[in-house]
């Protein structure tokens, strides 16, 4: 049995998988706002319940925004900020009494959706988050791959492949940098496109559903939007020659864009045909506490519940 953490912003979720992948046990929380201590407290609470509930000790995969820095062990890059700089990995060992997994959430997304979602059976897998930003993980022949650099996968802080001149310099970034492909695929990025065009300020959801209507503005800005993703995602496949590429967040629920973007990557993808598949994901929301718990192979955790 493994339990798998997704550690959110707002919301901890949790689950426990049998060693088909079938669900045991599920519980969700309120992350407490900015106290770490209460993190840990209530993580550790959680995976008390679910083991007497599955009565059972479990393996612990934990997924959460940010990664750990090679450099000191610490959490780097989150969101949830009062995790940054913090040893999160060493405490919650230490609180559990035995080893755990911790992974980027984009990176759990990945490996859910490889082992038993969208792209199970392929044998490499680039699993995409947009939605607020835009995340994503990298796992070959079942293996989520990390990184020297625990930054694998970070698309969405390169800059938009291909520019056009209004595209440039492109809008600022939270990284620092400007014209990030983050800036562009987001949800806020579209809606940031269609305000500039249009002058009306719309959500990224409504937005797509006046597209769906057909309303011009708006296909016209999906439009636009479709081929900036076809490029920055040629440039993966360019780079990474991926099986299939999954897509996650809530951008992710733009169901034209499965065939407005295959249609348009081959502009730019450096072949004369592209095999890669572009899929919605299985789970959707679920993939990320789901691929937390499949950070422990079932040999390895065997291991791990002893």
């Amino acid at each position: 049995m493994r339990i798998g953490i997704d550690l959110g912003g707002t919301k901890i979720a949790a689950i426990a998988l049998s060693a088909s992948g079938d669900m045991r046990a599920e519980r969700r929380i309120a992350t407490p706002a900015g106290d770490y201590t209460a993190v840990i407290a209530a993580i550790v609470a959680l995976v008390n319940d679910i083991e007497a509930e599955c009565r059972v000790p479990c393996s612990v995969g934990i997924g959460t925004p940010g990664a750990i820095s090679p450099a000191n062990g610490l959490i780097k890059n989150s969101n949830s900020v009062c995790l940054n700089g913090k040893p999160l990995q060493r405490d919650l060992e230490q609180a559990l009494g035995r080893a755990i997994r911790l992974a980027n959430d984009a990176d759990c997304f990945a490996l859910s959706e490889a082992s038993d979602g969208a792209a199970a059976g392929a044998r490499s897998v680039f699993g995409v988050i947009i939605g607020t930003g835009t995340g994503g993980g990298i796992v070959i022949d079942g293996r989520l791959l990390a990184g020297p650099n625990a930054i694998a996968g970070e698309w969405g802080h390169n800059p938009l492949p291909w520019p056009r001149a209004d595209e440039l310099p492109g809008p600022a970034c939270y990284c620092g940098k400007r014209g990030c492909i983050e800036t562009f695929l987001s949800g806020t990025g579209l809606a940031l496109d269609f305000q500039q065009h249009s002058g009306q300020q719309l959500s990224a959801a409504t937005i797509a559903a006046r597209a769906a209507q057909g309303e011009a503005g708006a296909q016209a800005a999906l439009r636009r939007y479709a081929d900036r993703l076809a490029r920055s995602l040629a440039s993966v496949i360019n780079l990474l020659d991926p099986e299939v590429i999954v897509l996650g967040g809530g951008m992710s629920n733009i169901t034209a864009l499965y065939e407005s973007v295959p249609a348009v990557w081959g502009r730019y993808v450096f072949s004369d045909r592209v095999d890669t598949r572009l899929l919605p994901a299985k789970y959707g929301d679920a993939s990320g506490v789901r691929g937390a718990a499949w950070l422990w192979p079932i040999e390895a955790g065997a291991d791990a519940q002893r």
